[in-house]
């Protein structure tokens, strides 16, 4: 799960499919990180832990890191939030095969639209509910893809 700063959308898509991995038992690594380094070893933003918090979801353990290019040999499936992190990480590809593992996650939910998580940084509480109830649906549908493999 990537993200600029890692410390909104990917942090609570992390915990999200993290939690539902768990509660089914799969045997899957998930991880989240930002293009940039402006965060690096911070919690998530205070917003966001209350937001999934206020579902039953902890994600005040999860830290910052940036994505490195190791990271394409580290996981099978890369998915961005927007199609400005998007082009980060796939600047950072080495080839053809990294590439394939790349894609906008709410492509998953609206296949081809390239549509973007919104960041809710700047914005209210509406916002961080919204990103919310993408990233649920988006990695609902991860599961449901790893549990009819």
């Amino acid at each position: 799960m990537v993200c600029l700063g890692n410390i909104c959308r990917s942090p609570l898509a992390d915990g999200l499919l993290r939690d539902k991995v768990r509660k089914r038992n799969l045997p899957v690594i998930v991880d989240s990180a930002g293009t940039s380094a402006h965060h690096v070893g911070n919690g998530p933003d205070a917003r966001m832990v209350s937001t999934a918090k206020r579902f039953g979801l902890d994600i005040s353990g999860l830290r910052s890191r940036q994505f490195q290019v190791t990271d394409f040999d580290s996981f099978d499936l890369i998915y961005v939030m927007d199609k400005e992190n998007l082009k980060n990480v796939a600047k950072l590809a080495r080839n053809s095969d990294d590439l394939k593992k790349v894609t906008l996650i709410l492509n998953l939910i609206t296949p081809d639209k390239n549509q973007e998580v919104p960041d809710p940084y700047y914005g209210g509480e509406a916002g961080f509910l919204d990103v919310y109830s993408l990233l649920d649906q988006a990695t609902d549908h991860i599961i449901q893809t790893l549990t009819t493999k």
